[in-house]
């Protein structure tokens, strides 16, 4: 049998596209070749950059952080499916059901959107980007997935975050009336729950969710394959960078078992 292996994140780097928010991910060389003989770097910033996986604490208080995701969700068999999305579009449970090769049950999933191709420091990718919201997060957690990684900015779309009038926000108060404009609706009665796709999604479900997922993403877009993400062993982190991988058997006919 052979196989071949994939890259799904996005390169992690000073000046890389960032969610808006603040701080920004800062990278300085502190040791160099020529002048120390060794070269060493530190990074400053918050874990929820480029392609990262949340943990249930990130969005709600007294549960738990990402070290307490049980190994068997991090890396198993489940499939990368097409759901394209253009402007503020929502993945829906219908979508989901729809998807093809079929979601089952212990599967992972990544789903792209096409918005990877956007990734980029640029309202397009983040402030009109697509996202779930608490209808598709219920229909995965009925599935009883493994993990869930999205192709585009979030693990909830941007009208359901602090963009707009959610939790901390709005960030960005011209969403509210552009949103308006172009649907004709207001954006609170579309999404009325802040981040329902995270909260539905990590703390109603325990399913680990990842944000960012680009890289070969459309190579393996159709395909049944082997996943691997693998968060730091961090107790009481929020949230981690993740270096996530797709393994593929060219015969489509290898499967792992669930692994608990």
């Amino acid at each position: 049998m052979s196989l071949k292996i994939y890259n799904l994140s996005q390169p992690f780097h000073h000046h890389m596209p960032e969610w808006p928010s603040t701080p920004s991910v800062n990278v300085n060389v502190n040791k160099f070749h020529a002048k120390d003989g060794v070269y060493q770097v530190q990074w400053d910033g918050i874990m929820h950059r480029g392609t990262h996986m949340d943990a249930p604490l990130h969005v709600t208080e007294n549960t738990p952080d990402i070290s307490h995701y049980p190994l068997w969700r991090l890396c198993g068999t489940g499939v990368a499916v097409s759901i394209p999305k253009g402007k503020w579009g929502v993945i829906t449970a219908e979508d989901l059901e729809n998807a093809r090769p079929k979601i089952q049950e212990n599967d992972i999933v990544m789903i792209n959107t096409g918005f990877h191709h956007k990734w980029g420091d640029s309202d397009e990718y983040f402030a009109y980007g697509c996202g779930i919201y608490a209808d598709g997060a219920r229909w995965l957690v009925d599935k009883k997935v493994k993990l869930v990684g999205y192709g585009c900015q979030a693990n909830d779309h941007p009208i359901a975050t602090k963009l707009v009038d959610h939790g901390l926000g709005p960030s960005q108060p011209h969403l509210i009336e552009e949103y308006k404009k172009v649907t004709g609706r207001d954006p609170k009665d579309d999404f009325p729950d802040w981040e329902a796709g995270h909260k539905t999604l990590m703390v109603k479900g325990g399913i680990p969710g990842i944000e960012n997922i680009g890289g070969d993403l459309d190579e393996v877009t159709g395909k049944r394959c082997f996943f691997m993400a693998f968060p730091w062993r961090w107790p009481g982190g929020d949230g981690c960078v993740v270096r996530v991988l797709a393994v593929i058997d060219p015969d489509q006919t290898f499967r792992f078992g669930s692994g608990q």
